[in-house]
C-alpha cells in the first residue's frame, strides 16, 4: 500500500515535472528561432543540481522542483538616451537604485555582437510569442492529455433513452442516502408512466435529439403541464407530463444547484462513445470558463486554505494545491479500489487539469507571470501602431523595468502562497475520498 502511495505521488510529481519542463520548452524553442541569446534553460530554482552546456545555453535541474525558468540576455531595456560606453550615477531612491541595479545586472550579460540578439530589441510581435509560448506548450499539452481520455479510452455519453424511472421526489442531497418513503410524492414520470427503454423524440412539441437538449428543454420550461413525444418500441406515443420544480445539480458541474428547474424524474441510457477533437475542444472550454472562474476567486480561496492550515477547518476539496497536495492525490489515486484503467484515466484527467490551470494562472497580465510580459508586448505594439498612423515619431521599447517593485511584491505574494499551499497540503490535505 505505501509502495503504491508512492507510486501515485512520484507519477503526478513526475508528470508536473514534465509539464513545467515543456512550459519552458515553449518560451526557449521561438526565442531560439527568432535569435535571442538564450543563456541558461532550468528547471527548477535555487542551487544546481545538474547542468551541461549545449552551445551558447546551459541546460539543467535545480533542487527546489517549484517552477523554471530561460534566462534570455537584454530582458531589460537601458534607460532612454544612455551611453552603455560611459558610467553613469545611480539613483539612491530606493525603488529607483533598486530598477537601475536590475538593468545593471541585465546589462552585464550582453556581450559585443549581441546587440540585435537582446530580448527589449525584438519587435513587439516576437516578444509576444516567445512570452505566449509557455502558457500555449500547457495548453497544447492538456488538450492532448484530454484527448487520450475522451477519444483514447472513450465517454459514456447519455441517449434520450430512459433507463430508470425514479419512483418518487425526494430532496437532492438525500437521493442518494435513502430509498423512496410512503409519503414521498411520485415523480411526474412515474405518474406518466414512462417506462425504461422510452426515447424522448420531443418535449413541449420541440423536437430533441440529445440527452443535453432533453435536459436543458425540461429545466427551462420549468414547473408545469407539457407533452412529451415518445418512441416505445417503434411506436410514436404523445404523453401528458406534470413537470414539477425541484432544485437540480448543474449538468457536469455537481457542486453547483440550479433553483426551481422543470423535473422529470428519468435517468438516461449511456453508451460509450469515443469523440473527435471537437469534443475535446468543447470540454477544454467548458473547464477553461469554470478555471477562470475559480482563478478570480483565488484570494478568497487563500483565506480558506489559511484556515483550514492553522484552524482546522474543512480544506475546500474546489481550491487551489501545490505540488505537494496533488503529489499527495496521487497517492489516494493509486491506493484506490479503482480499475487499472479507472485510475489512469484520472491520472490523466489530473495532468490535464493542472496543466490547463498552470497555463491560464500564467496569463495573468502581471509580472513576473508570463502575461505581464506579453501584456508590456502588446502595449509596445499598440503605441507603436497608433505612432504610424498619426505619422508621429516611433516611441522607444515599452520599459517593463519600472514594473519591478510590483514584480517583486508579486513575487513575494507567490512565495507566500505557495509555502502556505505546501503547509496546508501537509497538515490538512484535500482528499478524493472525503
Amino acid at each position: 500500500m505505501i509502495l503504491l502511495s508512492l507510486a501515485g505521488f512520484v507519477i503526478v510529481f513526475v508528470g508536473l515535472l514534465l509539464s513545467i519542463g515543456l512550459h519552458e520548452i515553449g518560451h526557449l524553442v521561438p526565442a531560439k528561432i527568432f535569435k535571442v541569446r538564450v543563456t541558461q534553460y532550468m528547471v527548477g530554482f535555487g542551487p544546481t543540481m545538474w547542468s551541461r552546456r549545449r552551445g551558447e545555453t546551459e541546460y539543467g535541474v535545480k533542487w527546489l522542483p517549484i517552477g523554471g525558468y530561460i534566462r534570455m540576455v537584454g530582458m531589460l531595456p537601458p534607460r532612454p538616451n544612455d551611453d552603455p560606453t560611459k558610467l553613469r550615477s545611480i539613483s539612491t531612491g530606493p525603488w529607483q537604485g533598486l530598477i537601475e541595479n536590475a538593468r545593471a545586472v541585465a546589462s552585464e550579460e550582453i556581450r559585443p555582437g549581441d546587440e540585435d540578439r537582446v530580448f527589449y530589441r525584438k519587435p513587439w510581435w516576437q516578444k509576444t510569442i516567445i512570452m505566449f509560448g509557455g502558457p500555449a506548450m500547457n495548453f497544447v499539452l492538456a488538450f492532448l492529455l484530454f484527448a487520450v481520455v475522451f477519444i483514447g479510452f472513450g465517454v459514456q455519453m447519455p441517449q434520450p433513452v430512459v433507463a430508470t424511472v425514479s419512483r418518487c421526489v425526494m430532496p437532492t442531497t438525500e437521493v442518494d442516502k435513502r430509498d423512496c418513503r410512503p409519503g414521498d410524492p411520485a415523480t411526474p414520470a412515474a405518474q406518466a408512466g414512462l417506462r425504461p427503454g422510452d426515447r424522448i423524440v420531443s418535449v413541449g412539441g420541440v423536437a430533441v435529439k440529445s440527452w443535453d437538449e432533453t435536459t436543458r428543454r425540461i429545466r427551462d420550461l420549468g414547473a408545469g403541464a407539457t407533452t412529451l413525444g415518445i418512441d416505445r418500441a417503434g411506436k410514436t406515443l404523445t404523453v401528458g407530463v406534470n413537470l414539477i420544480a425541484q432544485d437540480m445539480p448543474v449538468p457536469d458541474e455537481p457542486s453547483k444547484i440550479q433553483k426551481n428547474v422543470g423535473f422529470l424524474g428519468v435517468a438516461p441510457v449511456s453508451v460509450l462513445e469515443r469523440p473527435g477533437p471537437g469534443y475535446v475542444l468543447g470540454r477544454m472550454w467548458d473547464f477553461t470558463e469554470t478555471t477562470a472562474a475559480a482563478m478570480v476567486n483565488i484570494p478568497k480561496k487563500m483565506v480558506g486554505v489559511w484556515q483550514a492550515a492553522f484552524s482546522g477547518e474543512k480544506r475546500d476539496p474546489n481550491g487551489p494545491i501545490g505540488i505537494v497536495g496533488a503529489g499527495r492525490i496521487g497517492g489516494e489515486i493509486a491506493t484506490s479500489d479503482l480499475s487499472a484503467e479507472n485510475k489512469i484515466i484520472i491520472f490523466v484527467n489530473l495532468l490535464a487539469g493542472l496543466n490547463l490551470a498552470v497555463g491560464m494562472f500564467n496569463l495573468i497580465p502581471l509580472l513576473p507571470l508570463d502575461g505581464g510580459h506579453i501584456l508590456g508586448g502588446l502595449w509596445e505594439g499598440l503605441k507603436r501602431g497608433i505612432a504610424r498612423v498619426r505619422r508621429r515619431p516611433i516611441p522607444g521599447y515599452v520599459d517593463v523595468a519600472k514594473a519591478l517593485p510590483l514584480t517583486y511584491a508579486m513575487a513575494a505574494v507567490l512565495l507566500v502562497m505557495g509555502g502556505l499551499l505546501i503547509y496546508a497540503d501537509l497538515v490538512n490535505p484535500i482528499r478524493i475520498s472525503g
